[in-house]
């Protein structure tokens, strides 16, 4: 390349991402090498090669088991869920089949009474209705339930248009969440708070009123609470999250492809076999048009290569090594792929999470602090309260993996026999001391996650498993001693209020505030894949002021690119003290230039530090901590700069060439209001205060923004509507048609004939007109 050209070429990179700050804790950007490091695994079923995903041979040390090719085998994914599921006690339970199938037909039976006959008003009573019959199966014949979930599911089809909760019909059946959904029905209160609530999460309720309880702590706030003091030495932490390892991905199949085909792209799915009339034709394999790169891609989880690639990019551009470690290293959770709930099972969990933590262990020295994501189980999501049942075995479903991770970490010495035990009865949270004296403690945050349907049950109180009440206690803890904390989890309440359940947010608020500033120093959360930053005032964040910023929650960014993102991580400059953040650096690896990569691996890259990109125009001195108050500067420059906001947009991407700008404007959606959006979002630390910031701007995985479409859409509606206008206006001016009458009637027929049918033919018929016309005739 000539000098010229090179020249403009590196300073149009540096503008991209930012100037580059002096003093950088290592390298600027890392070029990791082509050849795969097959050293890190003993050995492989396939071996890397430049088109192929390895399969490294997966042991597990803790269960002292080596676990089967087929579990990760990328052409032959699962189609069920072979987990034994776990049913609600039910003493009455009728032992013969024909007894239970009888409760099963009863129940139906009801809801079609309900449905077409009762004078209940909307479809939320409907609802609410239907789930009170769902109920009385769940405590009679519970092991019967999950087989009729899909007759249940194309109840809530027909009443409102589409299935509940969003999701496929398949996802209550007996292999995926049948067994926890007849758990759910046969515990919760169904003419309460619970019943509305998951009336909600169905889509089919409006949320109940906010409900909130007052947080109980065992002392009052000091009077002199000991201010933390400097000690003018820094350490390097590390902070990765969302890894989502796909040990499934296959590279050359379709990188880009349909919402339908599956959760996650880059895999080998073969298509469903036609029906009907070729239903004998063998289904082929489209040829992809975005073959999928061996290091990943925009709309797939991390393979293999990309993984390790982030792993070995650490090193030379943080500067912490094996020989020379950072103090500590922060993860955030979820080392799951997105895989659909089919294709998941207990042996999957716990395969990915020894591969993983077996690769952090060869490149990462020091000890690693871990939280786990909602992927980070199966059923994805689900977490019940130890409880539910007193501690009995439905609350106890999931401690094999709170037992493995924790073991797991054991193992590696990253936390002692103490805290294993700790963790594996604590939901795999658990509070531990670093040498320096700084004490993390880490929160499992699916028990207050909006995506959980246990969190659903016993919802007038927001800490019905004990999540809140450990936190409390730890910290409390760390007072009387003394100690400053950092805070971790996986998914937060903030920003725009969309992940959290609004009681539990606002629990983890009042307890943030109460041990707010002199012992909480910092809180860290993944889930959203962003680069993103809230802001934890007083006053339940209701006077939102320099003064009143007391914490900063900063959300880590994914190594995932999923959905639409490039692939990053970060690292803290940390004052030993006061365990305040000095500087934090995030990098990045731009998936873009993936699919041209030939001769080397990928680039890995400081894409900003943030002193240098907030500090100036916030007007903060230079060797002052990135606080809560910093952070609460940078808001204020962004409303008089909205360049500043532009650039942290750009950032939340980690600079990906797919995400949204505020400058794009649309009609009934101008720049000012994404503008004023973001900056609200970093102002909001629970549900309440995000919900009420300007919504639909609260991620960059899609472009245009959701708001841009949501407007695209309201735009298609209109037209349509006056397109069917139009025509019934012509419809009325010509003359009567007996014929369509008939019509009509026949199509209440056939709803009522089709809900009375097989199982197994619904979904199938209900998707295909002619189908139903069709078997209509012949019956």
């Amino acid at each position: 390349m000539h000098p010229l050209h090179l020249f403009l070429f590196v300073l149009t990179t540096v503008t991209a991402v930012g100037a580059i700050p002096p003093n950088l804790p290592g390298e600027y950007e890392y070029t990791v090498p082509a050849a795969f490091p097959t050293s890190v695994f003993a050995s492989y079923h396939v071996l890397p090669g430049s088109t192929t995903e390895p399969q490294p041979v997966i042991f597990d040390p803790v269960l002292n088991i080596t676990f089967p090719f087929n579990l990760t085998d990328p052409e032959h994914i699962p189609k069920q869920n072979t987990d034994t599921p776990v049913y609600p006690p039910a003493p009455g339970e009728p032992s013969d089949k024909l007894e239970r199938d009888e409760v099963i037909n009863r129940a139906i039976a009801e809801v079609k009474q309900l449905i077409f006959n009762s004078s209940l008003p909307n479809n939320c009573t409907k609802c609410t209705a239907i789930l009170a019959v769902g109920q009385k199966v769940a405590r009679t014949a519970p092991s019967a339930l999950p087989g009729a979930m899909g007759v249940f599911c194309s109840f809530f089809k027909y009443i409102s248009g589409k299935p509940p909760g969003g999701k496929s019909c398949d996802t209550y059946s007996v292999g995926i969440s049948g067994g926890p959904w007849t758990q759910i029905l046969a515990t919760a209160n169904m003419t309460g708070r619970d019943g509305q609530n998951i009336c909600a999460y169905l889509n089919h309720c409006d949320a109940p009123p906010a409900h909130t309880v007052k947080a109980k702590f065992p002392k009052p706030y000091p009077k002199h609470p000991k201010t933390p003091i400097s000690s003018g030495k820094k350490v390097k932490v590390l902070h990765l999250s969302d890894l989502h390892l796909d040990t499934r991905y296959s590279a050359g199949s379709e990188a880009n492809c349909a919402e339908t085909s599956g959760r996650i792209c880059c895999r080998l799915r073969t298509p469903e076999p036609p029906k009907g009339k070729n239903s004998t034709a063998i289904p082929q394999t489209p040829i992809p048009q975005f073959p999928a790169p061996i290091y990943g891609a925009h709309k797939c989880d991390s393979p293999y290569y990309l993984a390790l690639a982030a792993l070995q990019s650490i090193g030379p551009l943080s500067g912490a090594t094996l020989e020379n470690p950072p103090a500590f290293t922060l993860y955030t959770g979820d080392l799951i792929a997105h895989d659909a709930q089919h294709e998941k099972s207990r042996d999957y969990v716990e395969s990915i999470e020894s591969v993983v933590w077996q690769m952090f262990k060869y490149y990462i020295g020091g000890p690693l602090y871990a939280a786990l994501g909602n992927h980070d189980t199966s059923p994805d999501n689900h977490d019940v309260a130890h409880a539910v049942d007193n501690n009995g075995p439905l609350g106890k479903q999931f401690s094999w993996n709170y037992d493995h991770v924790s073991k797991l970490w054991e193992h590696y010495g990253w936390i002692d026999s103490k805290t294993q035990e700790q963790a594996a009865a604590y939901y795999a949270a658990y509070s531990v001391v670093h040498p320096l004296g700084l004490r993390i403690i880490t929160l499992n945050t699916d028990l207050s996650f909006k995506g959980n349907p246990f969190a659903y049950i016993h919802s007038e109180d927001p800490d019905f498993s004990g999540m809140f009440a450990f936190l409390i206690e730890e910290l409390q803890k760390a007072e009387d001693a003394g100690q400053r904390v950092w805070i971790m989890g996986h998914a937060h309440g903030g920003w725009d209020g969309w992940n959290g359940l609004f009681a539990g947010s606002d629990l983890l608020q009042q307890i943030i505030e109460r041990y707010s500033p002199h012992v909480i120093a910092n809180a860290f959360w993944g889930h959203t894949h962003e680069d993103q930053t809230v802001i934890y005032y007083k006053n339940n964040g209701t006077s939102q002021t320099a003064s009143n910023a007391l914490v900063t929650g900063w959300i880590g960014p994914s190594i995932s690119p999923h959905e639409d993102l490039n692939s990053g991580w970060r690292m803290y400059e940390v004052d030993t003290g006061s365990w305040d953040i000095m500087e934090a650096y995030t990098f990045f690896a731009n998936v873009s230039t993936f699919d041209k990569l030939n001769e080397t691996g990928p680039v890995f890259k400081l894409e900003y530090s943030t002193r240098a990109a907030y500090a100036d125009g916030a007007g903060w001195p230079t060797d002052t901590p990135l606080n809560a108050t910093f952070w609460h500067l940078v808001t204020e420059a962004m409303e008089r700069n909205h360049t500043m906001v532009d650039d942290f947009v750009n950032y939340q991407s980690k600079s990906s060439a797919l995400g949204p700008s505020c400058r794009n404007e649309m009609p009934g959606f101008p720049s000012e209001s994404c503008y004023r959006a973001l900056v609200c979002y970093i102002r909001s630390s629970t549900v309440a205060l995000g919900s009420a910031c300007p919504p639909l701007y609260g991620t960059v995985q899609h472009n245009p923004w959701p708001a841009h479409k949501r407007e695209i859409k309201r735009l298609k509606a209109e037209a349509s509507k006056k397109e069917e206008e139009s025509k019934k206006q012509k419809e009325s001016q010509e003359p009567s048609n007996p014929v369509k009458s008939v019509k009509i009637l026949q199509t209440w027929q056939i709803w009522d004939w089709l809900l009375g049918q097989d199982i197994a033919l619904l979904d199938e018929w209900a998707s295909n007109f002619k189908g139903i016309s069709e078997k209509l005739g012949s019956t």
